[in-house]
């Protein structure tokens, strides 16, 4: 079986206002899955989509470019564009970035940010991380910051960080800030300020960088940087139903 276990992407079709679901950096579906489930339960149509390279091999990450990325974006864009009225795309993390990118580049109708990057935290080791990755292929991932620890149990993701895929994650962000200020649609942002893996001053610079005048940045105070599966989940739940309902031009009935 290629597909690490209970890690697979989801499809729920319901209403004509269709929400595409973008997972993190290393991550799997499986961390938008609630959320996608509550999402349908209010009858919209969810596509969760598995990025490249991503909830099999950490070999099959290392190979990936941040294009590969957009491209399983463009794909699930594409699917829900041919068949729904309205989409939006919701990111988690890198997911976040993807679905800012997105929002510049494609006929959406708004797009979420959750726990998403302005920029990769300051470390020397950058500079040089393109002749690094040679040297040293995977980084360890530093201590979990999760407030539930019952909840961590059901994450799905790999165990450490490719250093090439790094290299691919930079340029990712180095694209999406390049592009912020051309959104022209709705954006929420939602952020914790207990996220210790993307830190809470990126929300900030996102939020400063977006010239839309529909744009609002929400903060959790009892999460870590899943927010899509920690404590403050029904939260973040609640602000994207709300988002949603506010900018929806068309019905969700079927």
């Amino acid at each position: 079986m290629l597909l690490m276990s209970e890690a697979q992407p989801f499809f729920f079709p319901r209403g004509r206002t269709a929400c595409l679901l973008i997972h993190g950096f290393t991550g799997t579906p499986r961390e938008m899955r609630k959320l996608g489930e509550y999402l349908a339960d209010l009858n919209y149509t969810v596509l969760g989509i598995r990025l490249a390279g991503h909830a099999t091999r950490l070999e099959d990450l290392m190979r990936c470019r941040w294009e590969d990325w957009l491209a399983s974006v463009e794909d699930g864009l594409a699917l829900l564009h041919a068949n729904y009225d309205q989409v939006f795309a919701i990111g988690l993390s890198m997911g976040g970035a993807l679905a800012l990118l997105a929002a510049a580049n494609y006929p959406l109708h708004g797009a979420v940010g959750l726990s998403t990057p302005y920029d990769l935290p300051h470390d020397w080791r950058l500079r040089f991380i393109r002749w690094l990755k040679y040297l040293l292929p995977t980084v360890p991932k530093g201590t979990s910051d999760w407030h539930n620890p019952t909840l961590a149990k059901d994450h799905r993701e790999y165990p450490a960080y490719p250093t090439a895929s790094i290299e691919q994650l930079r340029g990712l962000l180095a694209k999406m800030r390049q592009e912020l200020p051309l959104i022209r649609i709705p954006v929420l942002l939602i952020h914790s300020r207990q996220d210790r893996a993307v830190t809470p001053e990126n929300a900030i610079r996102i939020y400063e960088h977006l010239e839309t005048p529909e744009k609002k940045l929400v903060w959790l105070e009892n999460s870590g940087h899943v927010i899509t599966c920690d404590t403050d989940h029904p939260i973040v739940f609640h602000e994207i139903a709300a988002f949603l309902k506010t900018f929806a031009i068309v019905g969700t009935s079927s």
